[in-house]
């Protein structure tokens, strides 16, 4: 840099102020509702910038999904370890309304049910149903042993009677599903 030159004359003002302005006074509060199987329809609220421009409000909302306890929406807390998970399809007014996209357990009720020194066996399997959507299940067990023989003093399960019990369960699931 030459001597004397001041190079921050040519790039104007710097550290004017900008206008601070909140960012949730371009938002607008949304209804969450569930659908009609469940008790409780209404699930929450949920916040989307207004439309503005070529950006619309509802193409923001769509798809989003919400995560609600079984408990909540049915108003029983013994299942309230089940998460439902609601996706919105469809927008109608300031209402959001959802259709089911899952179910899930809470991560303290799968520790619980996994015990210390037991083989985990996991299986899953995708079943069409009569109304055209496609579910997978997925089923978590360990080998239940009332009286474990005087040789094998472990509960673990042999790797030939993990693999044996998984594809046991795949027909089982799809013949229970009608």
């Amino acid at each position: 840099m030459a001597v004397g030159k001041n190079k921050r004359l040519s790039k104007g003002k710097k550290g004017l102020k900008k206008k601070v302005v909140d960012p949730f006074t371009r938002k607008d509060w949304y209804d969450i509702k569930a659908p009609s199987m469940f008790e409780v329809r209404q699930v929450g609220k949920t916040l989307v910038n207004r439309t503005q421009g070529l950006r619309n409000a509802n193409d923001s909302l769509n798809g989003r999904v919400v995560e609600a306890s079984l408990g909540d929406l049915n108003k029983d807390e013994a299942r309230a370890f089940r998460k439902i998970q609601l996706k919105v399809d469809e927008i109608q007014g300031k209402n959001c309304l959802t259709n089911f996209y899952g179910m899930d357990m809470t991560s303290d009720k799968l520790r619980s049910m996994v015990k210390k020194w037991q083989t985990l066996i996991e299986a899953f399997v995708d079943v069409k149903t009569t109304d055209g959507y496609l579910v997978r299940l997925f089923t978590i067990s360990s080998p239940l042993l009332l009286r474990p023989p005087p040789r094998m003093p472990s509960p673990f399960a042999s790797r030939r009677l993990a693999k044996a019990s998984t594809p046991c369960r795949t027909p089982t699931f799809a013949r229970s599903r009608s």
